[in-house]
C-alpha cells in the first residue's frame, strides 16, 4: 500500500496519473488499432466499428459504477487503516462484477442489433457494427473484472500493475488485429469480426495476468476462496456511490449516440469522420482523465484519515494540472489535426469532417478539465450525485437546442460542434459551484474537535 496521507499532493497526482495515462491510452488503442486495419475494408466498416464503439463506452460507463465505488470505499478504509473493511469492499465488488459480466453478454446479444439498425446511416454500416459488437462482447464483459481489480489497486495508491497488464493486452491486440482482420499469415481474413475477436482474446489474457498479480496482495486486501455471500448493506452503499458515477458516463454515451443520430442524414462519410475525431480526442484527453482518476484515491485516503487541508489541496492541484494539460491538447488539435486523421481515412469528405471537429470541439477541453477534477472530488467524498447533476445539465443544454436547430433550414454539422463547446463550459460552471458547496459541507466537521465533530455528524 502507498500512504497518500503523507508527502506532496502534486507528486502523488503525477506519480499515479502517469501509469494510469499509459493504461488508458493502451485501452484506447484497442479501437484505434481496429479502426486502422478496418479502414482498408471501406468507410462503411469504419463507420460501423466507430458507431459500435458507443456500446464499448456504455460498458465502460457501467464499469465506472464499480470502479468509482471500489476506489472510494477502499481508499477511505485504507486511509483509516482498516484493511478488513477494504477486503470486504473487494469481495462485494467482485461479486457485483461477475453479475455484470453475465448481464452484459445477455443484453449485448439481445439489444445490439436493434441499436445499430436505429443508429447507422445505411445497411452496410449497421451490418459492420453488429458484427463488431457480437464478436467483442466477451472482451467487453470481462472489463468488469479488470475494473474491480484495478480499482482495488488504485485505492491503495498502486497504479503500475494495471499499466503493465494494459500494455500486455494491447500488444497482443496489435499482433492479432492484422492476423484476424486482414488475414496476415493465415490468408483467411475475418474483417470486422476479426477486430472484435482480437479485442476479446486480448482482454481475456489481461484478466488472467491481473488475477495472478492479485493473489499476491495479502498486505492490502485479504483474499478468500471464491465469491462471498451478498452483503446487502455494503452493496447498497456501493450502488449509492457508483450508480450516479455510472450515470455520468451513460449520459456521455447518450450524448455521443445523439451526435451520431444528428449526423445520420449527412451520410456514412460524416459518421466515419465523427468516429475518427472522437477516437483521436479520446486518446488525447487520456492524461487529463488519468489525473481525475488519481484524485479519488488521494483525496479519499486523506478524507478517511481526516486531513481536510490535504483534501482541499488535492482539488487545487488537480485543477491546475488539468488546465495545463488541456491547453496542450487544444494546441495539438489546432496545429496538427490533419496528421492523426490521415492515419485512419483517405476519404476526403470523412477527413474534412474529422479535422473540423478537432478544430472546433477541442476548445471544450478547458471546461472538461474542470469537470474531470470536480468529478474526482465527488467520488473521493462518497457522494457522486452532484457529478450526475452536473452531467445532466449538459444533457439539457446540448440535446434540446441540438434537436431544435436540426429541424431548421440550413442546419449544418458545424452548428452541433459549436453547441457542444458551449454546453461543456456551462457544465464546468455548475461543477465548480457544486463541488465548493459539497466540500464546505463534508470538510467542516473535520476541522472541529473530535467530540464536536461527532455531534455534527
Amino acid at each position: 500500500m502507498r500512504d497518500l496521507t503523507q508527502g506532496s499532493i502534486r507528486g502523488h497526482l503525477i506519480a499515479m496519473a502517469m501509469p494510469i495515462t499509459i493504461g488508458m491510452l493502451v485501452q484506447t488503442l484497442y479501437l484505434m488499432v481496429d479502426l486502422y486495419f478496418v479502414s482498408s475494408i471501406g468507410k462503411e466498416a469504419v463507420a460501423g466499428v466507430a458507431a459500435a464503439g458507443n456500446v464499448t463506452m456504455l460498458v465502460m460507463a457501467l464499469t465506472q459504477m464499480l470502479a468509482v465505488a471500489t476506489v472510494s470505499l477502499v481508499a477511505r478504509a485504507l486511509g483509516a487503516k482498516d484493511k478488513a473493511a477494504a477486503s470486504r469492499v473487494f469481495g462485494q465488488a467482485m461479486l457485483l462484477g461477475m453479475a455484470c459480466v453475465v448481464a452484459t453478454i445477455a443484453l449485448g446479444v439481445g439489444l445490439g442489433p436493434s441499436y445499430m439498425r436505429g443508429l447507422a446511416a445505411d445497411a452496410g454500416v449497421a451490418s459492420a457494427g453488429v458484427t463488431f459488437i457480437l464478436w467483442s462482447l466477451p472482451g467487453l464483459a470481462l472489463q468488469f473484472v479488470l475494473a474491480v481489480a484495478g480499482s482495488v489497486l488504485r485505492g491503495a495508491g498502486i497504479a503500475r500493475p494495471g499499466m503493465v497488464v494494459q500494455l500486455a493486452t494491447v500488444g497482443m491486440n496489435i499482433v492479432l488485429a492484422p492476423i484476424l482482420i486482414a488475414g496476415w499469415g493465415t490468408h483467411h481474413p475475418l474483417g470486422v469480426a476479426g477486430a472484435g475477436l482480437a479485442t476479446s482474446l486480448s482482454v481475456a489474457v489481461g484478466v488472467l495476468l491481473l488475477a495472478r498479480y492479485l493473489r499476491q496482495l495479502g498486505d492490502i486486501v485479504a483474499m478468500s476462496g471464491g465469491l462471498p455471500r451478498p452483503a446487502f448493506a455494503l452493496l447498497g452503499q456501493m450502488l449509492r456511490i457508483g450508480l450516479p458515477a455510472g450515470g455520468e458516463f451513460v449520459i456521455m454515451v447518450v450524448l455521443n449516440s445523439i451526435n451520431y443520430a444528428l449526423i445520420r442524414d449527412f451520410g456514412a462519410d460524416a459518421q466515419a469522420g465523427f468516429g475518427i475525431a472522437a477516437r483521436v480526442m479520446q486518446a488525447l484527453v487520456m492524461p487529463a482523465m488519468a489525473v481525475s482518476f488519481a484524485i479519488p484515491a488521494i483525496a479519499g485516503q486523506n478524507f478517511g484519515g481526516r486531513r481536510p487541508d490535504r483534501v482541499m489541496d488535492t482539488l487545487k492541484q488537480g485543477l491546475a494540472i488539468e488546465l495545463v494539460l488541456m491547453a496542450s491538447i487544444v494546441a495539438v488539435c489546432q496545429l496538427w489535426a490533419p496528421v492523426p486523421v490521415a492515419w485512419f481515412t483517405a476519404d476526403p469528405r470523412a477527413a474534412e469532417v474529422a479535422v473540423t471537429i478537432l478544430h472546433v470541439v477541442s476548445w471544450n477541453f478547458f471546461g472538461a478539465g474542470i469537470v474531470f477534477a470536480c468529478s474526482g472530488m465527488f467520488q473521493a467524498m462518497g457522494n457522486t450525485l452532484p457529478a450526475l447533476l452536473s452531467s445532466f445539465t449538459r444533457l439539457l443544454t446540448f440535446v434540446l437546442p441540438a434537436l431544435w436547430i436540426s429541424r431548421r433550414a440550413g442546419f449544418a454539422l458545424i452548428d452541433v460542434w459549436h453547441l457542444s463547446v458551449a454546453s461543456v463550459f456551462l457544465q464546468a460552471i455548475v461543477s465548480l459551484v457544486l463541488v465548493r458547496r459539497q466540500m464546505g459541507t463534508r470538510l467542516a466537521p473535520m476541522r472541529l474537535p473530535a467530540s464536536e465533530a461527532a455531534t455534527v455528524g
